[in-house]
């Protein structure tokens, strides 16, 4: 089974955009096997924390229901970002397609401190089962936290996805994190970073998988888009160069 973790660059608050691009992304995961396929933290908006208030989406956004529509027709698993307008306030969520299913919405439930004028954090954890394995989200912050990893492989899961916007430094932090709770915790990690300007910093992707050992197998560079692409049975993955004209 292969995992498909994204690297793009997200207009800031240009939604209809965006979701060009991200079918752009998909119909390439989908063309390499991939049975999931993630984005980076807020790919739909862009990490633009200002923003969210005004951009916060519903899981009955008509915008969105091109990804179920692609999920039904690949058999795959579509997660994105976007913010979620939740009962407590907007939180920063994961929307996730699945073929014959109705969307779900996962939301970061640790956020950072200078997140907290702008989101509401969400209150339960959430795992993806597929073709065996127990895929369980993270986004960006929350990811980094021992005891969120521990409450993921507690409840059974095989693979940790992080979405995430991070610059150099975080990207620094989860390569030192990442390799270390795999190993530890005995889990698939993949991390799914955007690039380029977000909020008041530049993302500066390194999208990667990770397995069990804590080894890193594969991962992007820190400027452009890719596609990393993980095979769980082979224990292999490989990164993929947009070559389609993603616009």
């Amino acid at each position: 089974m292969k995992l498909v973790a994204v690297q793009m660059r997200s207009a800031a608050g240009d939604i209809e955009a965006n979701i060009r691009r991200h079918i752009r992304f998909i119909e390439l995961a989908a063309s390499e096997g991939g049975a999931a396929v993630f984005f980076p933290e807020l790919s739909i908006t862009g990490y633009e924390p200002g923003l969210a208030q005004g951009m916060a989406m519903t899981l009955e956004d008509a915008r969105l229901g091109v990804f179920q529509a692609l999920s039904d027709r690949h058999q795959m698993l579509i997660a994105v970002g976007a913010p979620y307008q939740g009962h407590q306030g907007v939180e920063i969520g994961m929307f996730a397609f699945r073929r014959g299913e109705a969307p779900t919405v996962y939301s970061k439930q640790i956020l950072h401190a200078d997140e907290l004028p702008f989101f509401a954090a969400g209150g339960k954890s959430a795992a993806f089962h597929l073709g065996g394995e127990v895929i369980a989200p993270a986004i960006c912050y929350e990811s980094l936290q021992e005891s969120h990893v521990r409450a993921a492989a507690d409840g059974g899961a095989t693979v940790y996805l992080a979405s995430v916007a991070k610059s150099a430094r975080g990207v620094d932090s989860a390569y030192r994190h990442y390799p270390a709770i795999a190993q530890r915790h005995r889990l698939t990690v993949m991390m799914s970073n955007s690039v380029g300007p977000a909020d008041d910093f530049v993302a500066t992707g390194c999208s990667a998988a990770w397995n069990e050992e804590g080894a890193l197998v594969c991962h992007a560079d820190a400027e452009g888009e890719a596609v990393v692409v993980y095979d769980l049975a082979a224990r292999e993955g490989r990164v993929l160069l947009p070559e389609i004209g993603i616009q």
